[in-house]
C-alpha cells in the first residue's frame, strides 16, 4: 500500500453530522478500488457496516478486513447476482439502508467501424444495467426499513457531450435521467436516489487515460473528494439531484434550468 493510500485509509474522526449513519447498513459496489474504497472506508468511518461487492475478490476483501465489514463478490450486470447480494447484506447485517451502486468500467469502443458488441454489451451491462438491477433488488429491502438512500455513481460525461466516448457519454446520460426521475418517483417510499457526477476521478478508469491528462495538464480529483461528496449526499434530505465535482469547484448539484417539458418550462 502506498503512502497516499495509507493516508486515506487511516480512521478519521466523523463530523457530527454523520452520527445518523451508527447503525446503519451500506452495500457499495464496485468498491474494491478507486471512488468504491474510498466511499467504503469513508461510510464506515461515518459509522456504517459496510458490505463491499465486487469481482475483484483479493481487494474486496482487502477493503472489507480493513473496515470490519464484509465482502461479497456480485457481476452487477447480472439481476440475480444483485438479488444475491441484497440477499447476503439482509441476513448478515440485518438489513439495508444504503446503496451506493457505483461499478463501473470503460467503453472501450464507438458506433463506427472500432464497434465492439461485447465491449458495448459489458459497458452498458456495468455502467447502466448495474444501477437499474441494483436499485430494483435493493428496494424491497430499504421500504422494509422505512426508507433509505440510492446513490449511482454517474459521471460529468452525463452531463456534457463527450465527443471522443459517445457511448460511455450515453450510459451516464441515462444514469442522471434515472436520478432525476426515480427522486420523486420513490419520494413516497421515502427513499431518496440521487447520481454522482465527477469528472477525471482516481479510479482504474482513467488509467488508460493518465498520459493524456498530464500532457493535457487536467488535474485528477481525489478519490476521496468523491467519497466526501457521497458521504454529503446520504446524511443529506436531497432527492434526485446529480452532483457534479470538478476540480478546484466546490461539489453541488447541477441545475437544470429552463428545459421543455409538454406544457411549460421546467426549473428542476
Amino acid at each position: 500500500m502506498s503512502a497516499a493510500e495509507s493516508r486515506a485509509a487511516a480512521p478519521r474522526e466523523a463530523h457530527p453530522d454523520n452520527a445518523a449513519l451508527r447503525g446503519k447498513v451500506a452495500i457499495v459496489t464496485g468498491g474494491a478500488s478507486g471512488l468504491g474504497r474510498a466511499t467504503a472506508l469513508t461510510l464506515a468511518q461515518a459509522g456504517a457496516q459496510v458490505v463491499v461487492a465486487d469481482l475483484d475478490a483479493r481487494g474486496g476483501r482487502e477493503v472489507a478486513d480493513m473496515i470490519g465489514g464484509h465482502f461479497r463478490a456480485c457481476d452487477v450486470s447480472d439481476l440475480d447476482a444483485n438479488r444475491a447480494l441484497v440477499d447476503f447484506t439482509q441476513e448478515q447485517c440485518g438489513g439495508v439502508d444504503i446503496a451506493f451502486l457505483n461499478a463501473g468500467v470503460a467503453t472501450g469502443c464507438g458506433v463506427g467501424d472500432d464497434f465492439d458488441l461485447a465491449r458495448y454489451r459489458r459497458a452498458m451491462g456495468a455502467n447502466l444495467d448495474g444501477v437499474v438491477f441494483g436499485t430494483h433488488a435493493v428496494l424491497p429491502a430499504l421500504r422494509a426499513r422505512g426508507g433509505g438512500a440510492i446513490v449511482a455513481t454517474a459521471s460529468l460525461a452525463g452531463l456534457a457531450a463527450v465527443p471522443l466516448d459517445p457511448l460511455y457519454a450515453a450510459n451516464k446520460h441515462a444514469v442522471v435521467g434515472l436520478a432525476r426521475s426515480l427522486g420523486p418517483a420513490l419520494a413516497p417510499d421515502k427513499v431518496r436516489f440521487n447520481a454522482v457526477c465527477p469528472g477525471f476521478a482516481e479510479s482504474r478508469i482513467i488509467d488508460p487515460l493518465r498520459d493524456l491528462l498530464a500532457e493535457q495538464q487536467l488535474e485528477v480529483i481525489p478519490a476521496q473528494v468523491v467519497a466526501d461528496t457521497v458521504l454529503r449526499m446520504v446524511t443529506g434530505d436531497g432527492t434526485g439531484e446529480c452532483w457534479f465535482i470538478q476540480a478546484g469547484r466546490e461539489p453541488e448539484p447541477f441545475r437544470f434550468r429552463n428545459v421543455p417539458g409538454p406544457g411549460k418550462l421546467v426549473e428542476a
